[in-house]
């Protein structure tokens, strides 16, 4: 990390820029990522990603990972398939005459296999995720070709007996020349004298050869060719002269396959080498999706979100692809719930930062205390920058805002030399001359504890220098610093903003906070002092520091204390706001729980009374034919007034069917607060006799009122309202219910084009209209259709006494689309 920029610095930006890649650690960021690979091919993607330079191809990389990311959400378990490392042996198909070895052979098969299993997996998502999708057309289709690799292969390794014909025969030959010369030799052994024999000897093989053990004594009367002997030396193994023509047949069909093996396995490699090209794009494509993989599960982990990336000349690449809109480019950087990447994998807890700039501002100067996390901030600035242009979704929040860099220059930690002679600030200083020869508009460059290691105010005035004059270059600097001159460059140059990360006074350790417009102190006179440096010591260091420096730090301070309280109190308004809006919740709960009971009651109420009341009807209907059998069996008795008689009937009926309509029409209203009189203007005061709250009439609405009181405000039914004093709201007389409208019979009544759960609706009217008007009969017509409101209609006749019976339509009534009604 300490190597000299001024080294780099010969090779010119490039060399820059691999410094500052060093410096702020993407390495690391890198391997992180790479962990979460699953081949070697992928890993080393990964490892090789660095800041792409063109904005759409900065918009393609970060939107493929994006789609990457919303692949493994809809596929939870997925990953790719095993990719082999074929890269040197693809290279080795290249040149005419070589043979592959059958693990070369075996890894090709994978990879075949493996291209095709990333098809079928993607082939669902090809509209969805068409830059991922995108990758399966690099991916050879060669199922001929896999299909002669699996023929000649042998899973358990090496080259299968189907491989050719030729190689199955002499395999099955030198099966059965072995085994016959296995039982032969078992013979042999078991036909020597006991004394020649060794005991629990078998058939063995040495240097290739079967053979035989037997004791040393008995060597010159077996003779043969001895291949080995005990460590003893008491037995040797020999191949008996009576095996030595089946051994070097054996010899011969092992030469033979040796043959036909080199020859299947030059045939195979024959067969791959045209397709060299496609597997080396396949290779690569698995790679890919491999680095994608990674790049996907390390954002799912992290938290991050995809960032606009601004181009140079102010062009857009928003997250869902559209073109952004124009106000954007107004803030070229905008951080948002930013992480620096190796301290949030670290497991501590880390602090997000914010920070906006907007057009026109290049210079961002952080100051501050030491271990404040000045350098922290620096680095994961140029952190997050990097990792978006190389295709990674950073740790950052949505509506993040990134430009589009094209030269990364980075001056952090001690940058001495000493095989160039250069001392710290010398060092800073060549690497401060190749920034401001190269940085231009569209430069990143970190420079940490600009103007240090030399003379405070010699380092202070060209510090200063350097900043205005990267100030004119545009581009973007974050600059750290202790020196308080700098502090003041924000007032003459309005290009350069001034920014600290809070420290917290009491305990005197930072918080890591970043602070917008507002230069930082270096409490260095109260961290001594916390640390126990006397203070007389102390007093005499106070009283050597300047005027104008005194009253800046006192400004600074009485600053950071009305902000502490201000903080303090706005968090005690936003505690006391969030248990107003939870006793507000609970009290409009109780209200509406309130509501919905008295409701319910008075619904139970009414369907008692209807109840009560149709079966008073049943009663009083029946009571009416019983009185008209009377009337019928008395018509002989001339003193028996049968008009009379008919139209006291009459008479209880349309009364028995007004107090039912009567009831039914109060339902509607006994639900709603429309019918309850009352006379409220907005601005009088009320009291709610559910909740027992006063206040004043906010608003008035068709059938609710808004009452205020104090900061709540609570929609009620006006019932529900009194006056402060106790008395009913509005006028005390009750509010007499609207006339009920006359009932006008007609002898049909149209329900063609209704649904079904309105019949009940249109045809109970029609049916007591027609009571009531002592009509014989009613025709109703509900039309022919699929016969769901013939149904309903019949099904609501049967439940009714009044009815003595109905029939179907006749021909010159309109048949079965009408139902006839008889009373």
């Amino acid at each position: 990390m300490a190597a000299g920029l001024s080294e780099a610095g010969a090779s010119g930006a490039a060399g820059a820029e691999a410094h500052a890649l060093a410096v702020i650690e993407f390495g690391d960021v890198l391997e992180l990522i790479a962990e979460k690979t699953t081949s070697e091919p992928g890993r080393r993607q990964v490892l090789s990603l660095r800041p792409w330079k063109e904005p759409s191809t900065v918009r393609e990389a970060l939107l493929a990972a994006d789609e990457m990311v919303t692949f493994l959400v809809h596929s939870e378990g997925w990953a790719p398939p095993p990719i082999p490392d074929v890269g040197a042996c693809l290279k080795r198909l290249e040149t005419e005459g070589s043979v592959l070895l059958v693990a070369d052979l075996e890894a090709v098969l994978v990879l075949l296999v493996a291209s095709r299993r990333v098809r079928a997996d993607l082939r669902a998502e090809s509209s969805s995720l068409p830059r991922i999708f995108g990758l399966t057309e690099r991916l050879p289709r060669e199922p001929g070709l896999e299909d002669r690799l699996v023929r000649a292969l042998d899973p358990a390794g090496g080259i299968a007996d189907g491989a050719s014909s030729n190689l199955r025969r002499i395999r099955r030959s030198l099966r059965g020349s072995r085994s016959a010369i296995v039982r032969r030799l078992e013979s042999f052994m078991r036909s020597l004298p006991r004394r020649l024999q060794v005991p629990d000897a078998s058939v063995t093989v040495r240097v290739g050869r079967y053979c035989v053990p037997i004791r040393r004594e008995g060597l010159s009367s077996v003779g043969g060719i001895v291949h080995d002997e005990s460590a003893t030396h008491r037995t040797v193994f020999v191949e008996p002269p009576v095996v030595i023509p089946s051994m070097n047949r054996i010899a011969e069909l092992e030469r033979e396959e040796v043959r036909e093996v080199q020859c299947i396995l030059r045939e195979l490699t024959e067969d791959l080498r045209p397709h060299a090209p496609a597997l080396q794009s396949a290779l690569g494509a698995l790679g890919e999706l491999d680095s994608l993989y990674a790049r996907a599960r390390y954002a799912l982990a992290h938290g991050g979100s995809r960032p606009i990336v601004i181009a140079g000349r102010g062009e857009l690449y928003a997250s869902d692809g559209a073109e952004a809109s124009e106000e954007l480019p107004d803030l070229p950087f905008r951080a948002v719930d930013a992480l620096h990447p190796l301290l949030q994998a670290g497991g501590e807890p880390v602090v997000p930062f914010d920070l906006q700039l907007r057009a026109g501002e290049s210079v961002l100067l952080v100051s501050g205390p030491n271990a404040g996390g000045k350098t922290v901030l620096l680095k994961a600035i140029g952190l997050l920058s990097a990792m978006a242009q190389s295709g990674i979704i950073p740790p950052v929040g949505r509506g993040t805002q990134l430009p589009l860099f094209r030269q990364y220059f980075a001056i952090i930690g001690d940058e001495q030399s000493i095989q160039a002679s250069l001392s710290t600030f010398s060092a800073q200083v060549a690497g401060l001359r190749l920034i401001l020869e190269s940085a231009d508009q569209e430069s990143l460059v970190l420079i940490d504890e600009l103007g240090g290691s030399t003379d405070p105010a010699e380092g202070a005035a060209l510090a200063a220098a350097v900043l205005l004059r990267l100030a004119e270059q545009g581009g973007l600097t974050v600059a750290t610093t202790h020196l308080g001159e700098l502090k003041e460059l924000a007032a003459e140059e309005s290009a350069i903003v001034n920014a600290s990360l809070q420290f917290d006074t009491r305990a005197l350790r930072p918080s890591f906070r970043l602070q917008r417009d507002r230069p930082g102190r270096s409490y260095a006179l109260e961290i001594a002092s916390r640390l126990g440096l006397p203070d007389a010591v102390l007093s005499e260091a106070r009283s050597r520091l300047s005027g104008e420096e005194r009253e800046m730090e006192r400004l600074l301070g009485e600053l950071e204390k009305k902000e502490e309280e201000l903080s303090r109190l706005t968090a005690e308004s936003q505690s006391a706001r969030r248990r107003l809006r939870e006793r507000e919740e609970q009290v409009v709960g109780a209200a509406e729980r309130l509501h919905r009971r008295e409701m319910e009651l008075e619904r139970e109420a009414i369907d008692r009374a209807e109840k009560y009341l149709l079966k008073s009807r049943r009663e009083v209907a029946e009571l009416i034919d019983r009185l008209r059998d009377e009337v019928q069996a008395a018509e002989a008795d001339p003193r028996a007034e049968p008009e009379r008689v008919e139209q006291a009937f009459r008479t209880a009926r349309v009364e028995t069917e007004r107090l039912l309509r009567q009831t039914r029409e109060r339902r509607p209203a006994a639900a709603s607060d429309a019918t309850v009189g009352m006379e409220l203007a907005v601005g009088d005061r009320v009291r709610s006799k559910s909740l027992g709250v006063e206040g004043r009439v906010a608003e008035l609405r068709a059938d609710e009122v808004v009452l205020e009181s104090g900061v709540l405000r609570f929609t009620l039914r006006p019932g529900d309202l009194e006056t402060p004093d106790g008395r009913q709201s509005g006028s005390s007389a009750p509010v007499s219910p609207p006339p009920l409208p006359e009932l006008v019979a007609r002898p049909e009544v149209d329900l063609r084009g209704l649904r079904v759960e309105e019949v009940e609706g249109m045809l109970a009217p029609a049916l007591d209209a027609a009571v009531v008007g002592d009509l014989p009969s009613l025709r109703i017509i509900h039309g022919k259709g699929t016969g769901a409101l013939r149904d309903e209609v019949r099904r609501l006749l049967e439940s009714d006494s009044r009815i003595s019976r109905f029939r179907g339509g006749g021909f010159d009534e309109g048949g079965s689309g009408v139902t006839v009604v008889e009373f």
